[in-house]
């Protein structure tokens, strides 16, 4: 079984659980919290626009889609997306007014330059590490040019990329230098980023990363 499918299946096996284990969102992480804001004002301040209205902005790996009404929330045209049937249609219950669809990073259905942000919020975190620049490569071909993404991963502690028993499915701890690094080859300039430490009930650090499409 690949990998996509491998964690789709766990995420649907666990779907109310996460759901309910995650349902605060960023309301406690408030350091996290002013990078998804940050990102959102610089989307809108981007102005960038497709068929006469603000292009659209992907939450992609949204879950039970709280990020997604966040960045609605903020004034953006936002959009989730996620491997895992249970936890969209978990996130179509919670917020009936927004757009929330089945699918994979990998092969994003939008067209070339078309979306004014992406965002993945912990979710390239499966992704085997070898996958991953076609996935980043993914992201750039779908923004338009000055739109923005933001990266939340956990972080190596210096070390070197590195696999964890992630509660659902295997996970990887990125080098920020390293994901800082390969963003920059797909085409995705670094902006800002953000390293803090593990807070209470965390067992990492988190890295955190916007980035603009060249």
């Amino acid at each position: 079984m690949s990998y996509p499918a491998a964690t789709a299946d766990a995420y649907d096996a666990v779907a109310v659980r996460y759901a309910d284990l995650v349902k605060d969102g960023l309301a406690h992480l408030p350091l996290d919290r002013s990078f998804v804001t940050a990102f959102a004002d610089l989307v809108r301040a981007a102005g960038l626009v497709r068929t006469g209205g603000p292009a659209p902005v992907a939450d992609l790996g949204c879950g039970p889609g709280y990020l997604t009404a966040a960045l609605h929330e903020a004034g953006l045209d936002a959009f989730g997306l996620d491997l895992s049937p249970a936890l969209v249609g978990i996130a179509r219950r919670s917020y009936p007014r927004l757009r929330f669809e089945v699918g994979s990073m990998a092969a994003l259905a939008a067209g070339d330059g078309t979306l004014g942000g992406v965002v993945s919020w912990y979710s390239l975190i499966h992704t085997p590490p070898e996958q991953l620049p076609g996935y980043l490569a993914e992201f750039r071909r779908v923004l338009a040019p000055g739109g923005y993404a933001l990266l939340g991963f956990f972080e190596s502690g210096g070390g070197p990329v590195t696999v964890f028993d992630h509660k659902v499915a295997p996970a990887y701890r990125w080098p920020l230098e390293t994901l800082a690094a390969l963003a920059g080859e797909a085409g995705l300039a670094e902006t800002a980023r953000m390293l803090r430490e593990p807070g209470e009930g965390e067992r990492f650090r988190r890295g955190h990363l916007l980035l603009r499409a060249a």
